[in-house]
């Protein structure tokens, strides 16, 4: 994990400043030289590269993101404190809303192999794969929103600006979870203690929930990691358009104006969730599956 975070953050902070300008290009056109000069000391912009590399990781060492340069006493920090949690809000809504439609359909797919509910889920599994976010936020807006005025095509504060950004994003965790439900669900009925246990007497039901469906949640799990972290990061051009005060959105805002230390404590951000999020990931398997056990070896 340790390995990893310093990998992203050493090429994070490079490639950034391998593009052109830097956040105070525009407005040093416009200042007096000796202003000028005061800025790029205080951000430390005039030193060489490779001392604003050590500079850095010594803050982000004391755990200190710094402060966004394009917004001068801005903490980059209670950025991401304040920003996550609305991220968090709507992409958990959508991420829970996408596991339950997800695996429910993964499961319809699988008893009703190549017969109507089968081909019906399929069809929507490649639509959710294939179908761009922003292709099918901007249809529900102007279908729901334009035509029908149902709901309100962006804003923040109420139930009602999360339903079709809710939506959206569930979109893509419904046809992934479909998909590897059906196919892991196909290789455990296959199984010979499948057969065994309706040789016992056990209901279809009963085999369904106690034996198939939970070992077929292993493959299943394994993207989930992924998924959480989607939540934030996969929500960048939904909260653009949406106009949803995520961190998603400030990440964007970034990107576009060269904003150094809001990239890297995002960048630092997202690639921490991702490794935690992993560790976490392999400590449930040893809870779905017996089988996987944390051991040591002599």
């Amino acid at each position: 994990m340790v390995i990893t975070l310093l990998a992203v953050t050493t090429l994070t902070f490079f490639l950034m400043r391998a593009i052109p300008g830097d956040p105070l290009s525009s407005l040093a056109r416009v200042l007096p030289e000796q202003i000028r000069a005061n800025y790029y000391a205080k951000y430390g912009l005039d030193q060489p590269l490779f001392t604003q590399y050590l500079m850095y990781m010594k803050s982000l060492l004391r755990g200190d993101l710094g402060e966004s340069l394009v917004n001068p006493g801005r903490s980059v920090t209670a950025t991401i404190l304040e920003t996550s949690p609305i991220s968090a809000q709507v992409g958990g809504i959508a991420l829970l809303v996408g596991l339950v439609i997800g695996i429910a359909l993964g499961v319809i797919a699988a008893l009703y192999k190549n017969r109507w509910p089968d081909v019906l889920v399929m069809f929507v599994a490649i639509i959710g794969v294939t179908v761009p976010v922003f292709v099918l936020a901007s249809l529900m807006q102007y279908y729901f929103s334009v035509r029908l005025r149902w709901l309100p095509t962006s804003g923040w504060g109420e139930a009602k600006h999360m339903i079709i950004p809710v939506i959206v994003l569930s979109f893509g965790t419904i046809a992934t979870y479909a998909r590897y439900i059906k196919s892991s669900m196909l290789e455990v009925l296959s199984q010979d203690y499948i057969l065994t246990a309706e040789a016992k007497g056990l209901s279809t039901g009963q085999v369904i929930r106690r034996h198939v469906l939970r070992n077929s949640l292993l493959p299943a799990i394994t993207i989930l990691a992924g998924r959480i972290v989607g939540i934030f990061t996969g929500a960048f051009v939904i909260e653009r358009m949406f106009s949803i005060p995520g961190i998603g959105f400030y990440y964007v805002s970034s990107i576009n104006n060269k904003d150094y230390s809001m990239i890297m404590g995002t960048t630092v951000f997202y690639a921490a969730l991702f490794v935690i999020m992993q560790l976490i990931v392999d400590i449930v398997y040893t809870v779905v599956d017996p089988r996987i056990r944390l051991q040591n070896k002599d």
